[in-house]
């Protein structure tokens, strides 16, 4: 299905000359089960004594297959494989699912294939295995190269292990992506210089750096709230913001979002079909969709528990929960939301077309006339851009902004 003895230069040059085209879909593929829970995480993941890949394996293919015959056939341009820890699913199991979307769609000659790995679930064969599955694209959850900060976020890999990791998978992979989390209790800005230099000197094209954040229903929660977990202030985390975009400016990799960072042409296909509200199909445990049916957009849910989930699919074909099209409102509230996070801003036209009202009737005029005057903001006749200052303060930006 993708060949995975392409030379390294065709990946960056198909990337750089796709256009999306209406009708264009992107697929997300959920695999729900860790190793254990990080203390910070509220994704649905989950962890078993024992997975039962066939059972799971059978009723993402039996989903996939439901799915596209609710879509038809369409021009594939991207999969991910997330999770939850996507690299304790079986290869073979990775393989079946890519040949079956290759049955079902018209599959896009530079197909982006992404899967998400954590270096505790890494070694040579499987890693080996996913690349002949058709997977081109990995990205590895190492987020610290500290190893106290490792043991504090609850991760099950050294620091040690995370490098040999990403350097067995930047043999193997044209194209290596890699998360830290800063912003992290007692983190100052000199010491994330230089894990950040660190980890740059590793990098391949792409990075994911994410400032902490506590979620709702996390056990972090529960340890800020008893004041055993103390972030850094609101200036410190800026100036740690300031501090990331300039060390990986200076290795040539650029935000072209808020928390993701790219060399030119290397930019992650699949997540830019969210930010910029394209179509998505998602399968698997608790995966969300935005697809388009009948000439509505429709959001999707599934059932959040893997097993109840797999007993739906098993009995229905499919674990859907909901299939609601989304009003003109909502649909423009959330392009202004997921657009305003990239670099390149909101395309007017494609927001129009997509959402059916003007980025116009979506903002408060005043609001967007003081943010345009504070340097928030820029409006061009083409676009709207949040600024490198606007998307520090993005969240207050788009509260008081979008209707």
């Amino acid at each position: 299905m993708v060949d995975p003895e392409q030379p390294e230069h065709a990946d960056t040059v198909a990337i750089k000359a796709v256009t999306d085209a209406p009708g264009d879909l992107a697929l997300y593929v959920h695999w729900p089960f860790c190793l254990s829970k990080c203390p910070y995480c509220d994704f649905n993941s989950h962890v078993r004594d024992r997975i039962d890949q066939g059972r799971f394996g059978a009723a993402l293919r039996r989903e996939l297959a439901t799915e596209a015959a609710r879509l038809g056939r369409r021009r594939l341009t991207s999969v991910f494989f997330g999770g939850g820890t996507p690299s304790l699913m079986e290869p073979s199991t990775v393989g079946a699912l890519l040949d079956d979307a290759s049955r079902w769609f018209d599959v896009a000659g530079d197909l982006e294939v992404t899967l998400e790995a954590n270096p505790t679930s890494i070694e040579a064969g499987r890693l080996a295995d996913y690349r002949a599955a058709g997977v081109n694209r990995v990205s590895i959850g190492i987020q610290s190269l500290d190893e106290t900060a490792l043991r504090t976020l609850g991760r099950q890999h050294s620091a040690t292990e995370a490098v040999a990791a990403l350097k067995l998978a930047r043999r193997l992979f044209h194209r290596v992506s890699f998360d830290l989390i800063y912003a992290r209790p007692r983190q100052d800005l000199a010491s994330w210089r230089t894990e950040l230099r660190d980890a740059l000197a590793l990098a391949d094209d792409h990075l994911s750096l994410y400032q902490l954040t506590i979620e709702p229903a996390t056990q972090f929660e529960v340890l800020h709230r008893q004041g055993k977990i103390v972030l850094p202030d609101e200036d410190t985390a800026a100036a740690l913001y300031d501090a990331t975009e300039e060390e990986c400016a200076r290795a040539g990799l650029l935000a072209y979002e808020i928390s993701n960072y790219a060399r030119p042409g290397q930019e992650s296909r699949h997540n830019l079909a969210y930010w910029r509200y394209l179509d998505y199909a998602g399968i698997g445990p608790g995966a969300h969709g935005r697809v388009t049916l009948d000439g509505s957009l429709r959001a999707t849910r599934r059932h959040r528990a893997p097993e109840p989930w797999a007993e739906r699919v098993e009995r229905d074909g499919d674990g859907l929960t909901s299939s609601e099209p989304l009003s003109p409102d909502i649909r423009a509230r959330e392009a202004l939301l997921m657009g305003l996070r990239l670099a390149e801003g909101v395309e007017l036209a494609r927001f129009a077309a997509r959402t059916g009202r003007t980025v116009a009737e979506s903002v408060d005029a005043d609001v967007l006339k003081q943010c345009v005057e504070a340097g928030y903001a820029v409006l061009t006749p083409e676009r709207l851009i949040a600024t490198r200052e606007g998307r520090l303060r993005l969240d207050s930006l788009l509260a008081a902004l979008v209707k």
